[in-house]
């Protein structure tokens, strides 16, 4: 997704244009991480690397970019030359995208020169915040129903197009079945779905008149909506249907419920199709729905078979933020904290290590300084870019799925609730990285 190198804050170029009359071009260590959990959150899953590295190796400025900035007025011509020639040639290591993670744990660091690593800053946290909530919530609706089908509908009300397409693909990391944004399967190879719209059913003379046309236009793929104007007369009049389509070896696969009581409803279409002698069609429904809504429904004991889930996911209604952010970590060799109250960060270059318990389940984790050897467990952070280019190709999304498939089986059961777990999972601090904390306190404690 090529964007402009001018999708940036202002103060970004402002600072570049200072560091590089200061001559401020050393290396530079930036980590990206959340400082707290959302509102019942018990944790997160990382999404968006791919984009955020392909990202990084097309960033530069096009002449007609560098023309605009000139005749902004706002810059002098010796940094303009300087954004000509700019080009990222630095380090980048970050947890494999499908990782759970948990807050204070740097899912990705940036080594490079001062101004290459500051300049990246905006877009790459837009590009992680926003796949990084999105997969997070889509995690919690896979949890809860984890033998149904589900389908991101997201798109007509996500904010933008790049959302729409972002959505749709973190939402397939965390195991989504698909979507129905076209794109989505010309991008990045997802599965795509679709019905009917009521529209359709409303510009034909009658509801089975709509039916029948349609499953002879679309005979593979015969999934009918059928509460335009009462539900229970929709479901009868798809088991007349359905015995006639079956003489021509048609058959109707689904029915789709998109708005009333989806509870009462489906089980009154479910018995309609039962006695009908369609029990191979299933029940798709959607309307309104996020792993609040799925999760009742299951509890209740509803006969729905799939769901489709669109605006309350796609713009994370309950939670729509992360506080997350890239800081800092290390300049010109020494070690840097920010100490602004409830924004304190952690020194140094990291890694993160994690524990198991014998049963596979996550344990606990160990945040350390990144030359420490003295970790043990699992190391999340992994070398994914050296001097500006890719050190492997891109993951295919079904190996992030499979990955995302075994950390959320692996996350302790009380996580896994949709309310705030009593007992947070344990991050802790190395001792090596609460020495470094003090040192940097003494060191900038007089200036």
């Amino acid at each position: 997704m090529a964007v402009s190198a001018l999708l940036t804050d202002l103060y970004q170029l402002t600072m570049l244009q200072s560091y590089y009359e200061e001559g401020m071009e050393d290396t530079a260590v930036f980590e990206f991480f959340v400082r707290r959990l959302p509102e019942h959150r018990n944790f997160m899953v990382f999404a968006g690397l791919e984009q955020v590295l392909e990202y990084i190796e097309n960033l530069h400025f096009s002449q007609e970019e560098l023309e605009w900035l000139e005749r902004s007025g706002r810059f002098d011509a010796g940094f303009l030359d300087r954004l000509e020639q700019f080009q990222f040639s630095g380090d980048v290591h970050a947890m494999p995208e499908g990782t759970v993670f948990f807050p204070d744990e740097p899912v990705l660091r940036v080594t490079a020169t001062l101004p290459q690593a500051q300049l990246i800053e905006s877009r790459l946290i837009n590009i992680l915040h926003y796949q990084t909530l999105i997969a997070s919530k889509a995690a919690r609706c896979r949890l809860v129903a984890p033998d149904k089908t589900l389908i991101d509908l997201g798109m007509r009300r996500a904010h933008g197009a790049e959302a729409a397409l972002l959505a749709a693909r973190a939402n397939y990391i965390v195991g989504f079945d698909g979507t129905a944004t076209v794109q989505a399967e010309h991008d990045f190879g997802i599965p795509i779905f679709g019905t009917m719209a009521h529209s359709y059913i409303q510009s034909h003379q009658s509801e089975s008149q709509a039916f029948e046309k349609y499953a002879y236009s679309h005979p593979d793929n015969v999934v009918l909506l059928i509460d335009t104007y009462d539900t229970r007369r929709g479901a009868e009049k798809v088991v007349s249907l359905a015995k006639s389509l079956r003489k021509e070896g048609i058959t109707i696969k689904a029915v789709r419920l998109d708005s009333g009581d989806l509870l009462e409803l489906s089980a009154a279409v479910r018995c309609i199709l039962d006695d009908g002698d369609c029990r191979d069609i299933s029940i798709f429904a959607s309307g309104g729905l996020d792993e609040y809504g799925i999760a009742e429904l299951i509890d209740s004991g509803c006969p729905i078979d799939a769901f489709g889930i669109g605006t309350r996911l796609n713009i994370s209604q309950d939670s729509p933020s992360l506080d997350c952010v890239y800081k800092l970590q290390e300049y010109a060799g020494q070690a840097r904290r920010k100490k602004s109250e409830g924004k304190t960060t952690w020194p140094g270059c990291k890694q993160v290590y994690r524990h198991r318990a014998k049963n596979g389940s996550f344990n606990g984790d160990l945040v350390t300084l990144a030359n420490d050897m003295r970790g043990d467990g699992e190391a999340l952070i992994v070398p994914v870019m050296r001097k500006g280019k890719r050190i492997k190709p891109a993951e295919t999304l079904e190996r992030i799925r499979e990955r995302s498939s075994d950390q959320l089986a692996s996350l302790p059961e009380h996580l896994t609730a949709l309310a705030d777990s009593a007992k947070s999972y344990p991050v802790e601090m190395s001792q090596g990285l609460k020495v470094l904390a003090e040192q940097v306190d003494k060191q900038f404690a007089g200036d």
